[in-house]
């Protein structure tokens, strides 16, 4: 990996203000997209801080890393928007502003009165996207939300896990990650669509609406065949083999989605018959029989490193992966050609998957220390 210097070129976004007032996951993984594409992000924080700046260790210079993981490019501000003073301050970065983005809990600006159709009557061409647990009706229509919790509710959590075993949550935060891709993807839309009408909008997006989006494809399964979803552990409901396996040194994915694939795979591990045999002859069969299957492949899986067999099987156009742990894979030689780690001094990040031809994502600045840019702003 190579040490990255800040960039100055505009991105694609450029000459775009967001005022972030969001904190946590979501909404700040959200802005920091649209910052690292060159828009002008102004994140203020209440007089306490983003929680998330204490959530260590690990800590860079007294900042979680957690922190510094999604507030890259960043302007750092502070204001006490519960005060007369600190809504002065807001609504006049709002008059250069073209987007708002918050996660308060629905509510909490209409009782400063800075609610939505306050903000739309004095700013007709602001963009509002508000990122809520639920939403602000319905039956959990404001209450908070929470990434684990999301995952709990929403049937996430009754498809992820060994069969026989426990619902599990999925190891990172799926759903506040989704949820900050869908508001920036609605962002974007809306700064589109206002091109043509010159007005703004109010974006809703919701953890739980988000995290029953990615019931893919549990949902139609369900809807096709009335059968209730369960664990599977790593293989999938739909085609087999498609799982994880241990060999003789580490384990290997298989996701084999066709029988050309499969034959191939024999073919490469030197058992041909397997994929002659009646009970593997199409997905099917290989989905009625997957137990069998998969004590076969065990069997033959043993004599292999997981790793050499996964390049081989890649080579010849099976799907196939070592699973690798964290360190494994910052440290593998096509995570860093695809340049996807930041490095500069002592701060390191995973950069954007976004990749524009001309208007590349880029890294232009810290996460802001607390309040860094009040000082450029206080004039608003």
């Amino acid at each position: 990996m190579t040490t990255t210097r800040p960039h100055t070129q505009a991105g694609s976004l450029n000459g775009l203000c967001i005022v972030d007032l969001t904190r946590v996951l979501g909404g700040p993984y959200c802005t920091q997209i649209l910052a690292d594409h060159g828009a002008e992000v102004l994140k203020i924080e209440p007089p306490a801080g983003d929680e998330t700046r204490g959530w260590g260790p690990p800590f860079i210079d007294d900042t979680a890393a957690y922190f510094m993981g999604v507030n890259r490019n960043k302007k750092g501000l502070v204001a006490d928007l519960s005060t007369e003073s600190g809504q002065h301050f807001l609504r006049g970065l709002l008059q250069h502003a073209d987007v708002l983005i918050e996660n308060f809990k629905p509510g909490t600006l209409e009782k400063w009165g800075l609610g939505k159709d306050t903000l739309h009557e004095a700013f007709p061409r602001l963009i509002h996207c508000c990122i809520s647990g639920f939403g602000a009706d319905g039956p959990l229509g404001g209450l908070p939300g929470y990434d684990a919790c999301a995952q709990a509710l929403c049937g996430l959590m009754s498809v992820n896990g060994e069969k026989g075993g426990d619902p599990t949550r999925v190891g990172l935060p799926v759903v506040d990650m989704v949820t900050g891709l869908n508001a920036a993807i609605g962002v974007l839309l809306a700064v589109n669509e206002r091109r043509a009408s010159g007005k703004g909008q109010y974006l809703d997006i919701s953890l739980f609406d988000c995290a029953v989006s990615l019931l893919h494809p549990h949902a139609p399964n369900y809807f096709a065949s009335g059968k209730v979803p369960g664990l599977t552990g790593n293989a999938h409901p739909n085609i087999a083999p498609y799982e994880s396996f241990p060999t003789a040194n580490g384990e290997l994915f298989l996701a084999v989605g066709n029988n050309r694939q499969f034959a191939t795979l024999c073919r490469v591990l030197a058992h041909p018959q397997i994929a002659q045999d009646s009970r593997f002859i199409d997905n099917a069969q290989r989905l009625a029989n997957r137990q069998a299957l998969h004590e076969q492949l065990v069997q033959v899986l043993a004599a292999y490193q997981a790793s050499e067999l996964a390049d081989e099987l890649m080579q010849a156009g099976v799907p196939a992966s070592p699973v690798n742990n964290v360190a494994q894979l910052l440290a593998h030689p096509h995570t860093s050609h695809r340049n996807m780690v930041i490095e500069h001094g002592n701060y390191r990040a995973i950069n954007s998957p976004i990749k524009l031809s001309r208007t590349p994502a880029r890294f232009r600045s810290l996460p802001p220390g607390f309040g860094e840019h009040n000082s450029e702003y206080a004039k608003e």
